[in-house]
């Protein structure tokens, strides 16, 4: 057989090399802006959680050396009495305020998306609680539900109603928790589904109109279907946020009365600043990280799901 010529070598020209180096240099430009992000970002988030994630195999106070012990940490937080009690406070905490947080914020959008007087007023009233910051809220109401001078008990004793413990009452200080955190964090999803609302297409609201659907015909195969998507957003948002609840417990009950409002996030500080048990606080986060990643993972199949029903339907 005849060899096989070798492949032709064209050699660059000028105005190729001009080319890369221009490349080169903006390349260099680009990465020399944002370095000092990258270097922030990996600072203050990829080596923490490393750093956590070894020091949850370890026995650390934060004070003494430390000294590997394996998945020991893990193994306690099984047979903790304590940390089962916080995961309990926080599915309860979860469960009630994930729901009623969206069905509040979906009445109320429906009922600021109509033409009324002083509406834009109204939707500022109700968002507004939402950027106040916990810690303010929590002082606030501390004042507030105060068993002796609050104004709670005080309106309460006008209207013949006994005198009620609140943040007092190991059984009625996560409910009052859930209320407080209803108050203020129902604002965001006002806002949400009033957005999502505006972009319900009106050609489907007039003919189902004139097929005879009245207002709740219209909300259950209309509007709540247009809405899927960002309720599913919002779920997965109020989800995070229930299990993430740390300011509004440490500024009312610090975990009390009774540790009935200890929830995970509160453990993990109680454990790793109070009792001096990095490694073991360590290890509960690393818990809650699962959790959330669950969580996530849960609505995003949810939500694929559905997304693929509707794409089936179309066709």
């Amino acid at each position: 057989m005849p060899p096989t010529p070798a492949p032709l070598t064209v050699a660059p020209t000028p105005a190729q090399h001009s080319l890369r180096r221009a490349r080169r240099r903006e390349s260099m430009t680009a990465w020399a802006w944002i370095s000092p992000s990258v270097l922030i970002i990996l600072g203050l988030s990829v080596v923490p959680v490393i750093w956590s994630l070894l020091l949850s195999f370890q026995a650390n106070d934060l004070v003494t050396p430390s000294r590997w012990v394996g998945l020991d940490n893990y193994r306690a937080l099984a047979a903790d009495p304590h940390f089962s009690e916080a995961v309990r406070n926080t599915l309860v905490y979860t469960v009630l305020y994930v729901p009623l947080s969206l069905a509040g914020g979906l009445l109320l959008a429906l009922a600021l998306n109509r033409r009324i007087r002083l509406v834009g007023i109204y939707r500022t009233l109700i968002f507004v609680p939402f950027v106040i910051s916990a810690a303010a809220q929590g002082v606030l109401f501390s004042f507030i539900l105060d068993p002796e001078f609050g104004a709670a008990n005080s309106l309460l004793s006008r209207i013949g109603v006994s005198a009620q413990g609140f943040l007092t009452d190991p059984k009625q200080a996560l409910l009052v928790l859930v209320a407080i955190t209803l108050w203020s964090g129902t604002g965001f999803c006002v806002v949400v589904y009033l957005a999502a609302l505006q972009d319900v297409p009106q050609s489907l609201i007039e003919a189902a109109r004139l097929d005879g659907a009245g207002r709740l015909h219209l909300l259950r195969h209309v509007t709540l279907p247009t809405l899927a998507p960002v309720s599913v957003f919002l779920v997965l948002w109020q989800i995070i946020q229930s299990l993430q609840v740390f300011d509004l417990v440490y500024v009312t009950t610090k975990g009390g009365p009774l540790g009935s409002t200890t929830v995970i996030v509160y453990f993990i500080w109680e454990q790793a600043f109070k009792s001096f048990t990095a490694g073991y606080g360590a290890s509960a986060a690393y818990v809650l990280a699962v959790a959330l990643c669950v969580a996530g993972g849960v609505m995003r199949f949810v939500s694929g799901r559905a997304a693929r029903r509707e794409e089936g339907a179309a066709r």
